[in-house]
């Protein structure tokens, strides 16, 4: 596959209620929209921005793939701030694996993965141990991994994610899936595609302030960008 490199306390509260009056009101309702629209899986739009860099076996997932291990994730490198990414990402990418619908998706966790293999996240490109695949199904009963590899990881205005997953078969070590791209909030494409991602519904007036959140926080960010690439699995 080719790889494009890419309060405290209630008085507090009490008293900006009463300061603010009304759009106090009006904001605490509009983020209790906006955190029950994004507890429900998001389609991706096909106008919004497209990823190309994907592979998928012919045909839709097995019926035999029930069960996929989802590893920690993996720096490409130890340089600039992606090992940092992966752990700011890391659950993002459990809870849109989650949403996904595609299997059950079990968690693996970081401290079990390293006593057990020397390291405590593996991107699949590496020479795995000898029993790294048997060691995943016995622990967790599994029928494949998905390895997630961060490429690229910019925490400021406009945000950058690049993602680099694979899914393997563990009976038969086969990839079943695997994605490789960059998301990069200067595109307009991306950038308007992750404000639908956070707001797929029609908005109450005045409260605006998830299009901004979302293209200045790297984890409402990492979410969009999870998602859409997660979209790409095979259907059952």
């Amino acid at each position: 596959m080719n790889s494009r490199f890419y309060s405290d306390g209630r008085k507090g509260y009490v008293a900006v209620a009463r300061r603010m009056g009304w759009l106090a009101v009006v904001f605490a309702f509009g983020g209790s929209l906006a955190s029950a629209q994004t507890n429900a899986p998001v389609k991706i739009r096909a106008a919004d921005f497209q990823p190309e860099n994907v592979f998928a076996a012919p045909g839709k997932l097995s019926a035999k793939i029930l069960r996929v291990a989802v590893l920690p994730l993996a720096p490409e490198n130890r340089t600039g701030d992606l090992p940092e990414g992966c752990e700011a990402l890391t659950p993002v990418v459990w809870e849109q694996a989650l949403k996904s619908r595609r299997f059950e998706a079990v968690t693996v966790n970081t401290d079990k993965l390293r006593a057990a293999t020397g390291r405590a996240a593996w991107t699949g490109s590496e020479v795995l141990p000898a029993d790294f695949y048997a060691y995943l199904r016995r622990e967790y009963a599994c029928d494949a991994v998905l390895f997630g590899e961060i490429t690229q990881f910019r925490a400021y205005a406009p945000l950058a994610v690049g993602w680099r997953f694979k899914l393997v078969d563990l009976h038969t070590g086969k990839v079943i899936w695997a994605a490789d791209e960059i998301f990069d909030a200067a595109d307009k494409k991306v950038a308007k595609a992750a404000q639908r991602f956070e707001h797929p519904k029609p908005r109450i007036p005045f409260v605006e302030s998830g299009d901004w959140a979302v293209l200045n926080s790297p984890r409402k960010f990492g979410s969009y960008s999870a998602a859409a690439l997660l979209e790409t699995l095979p259907e059952r």
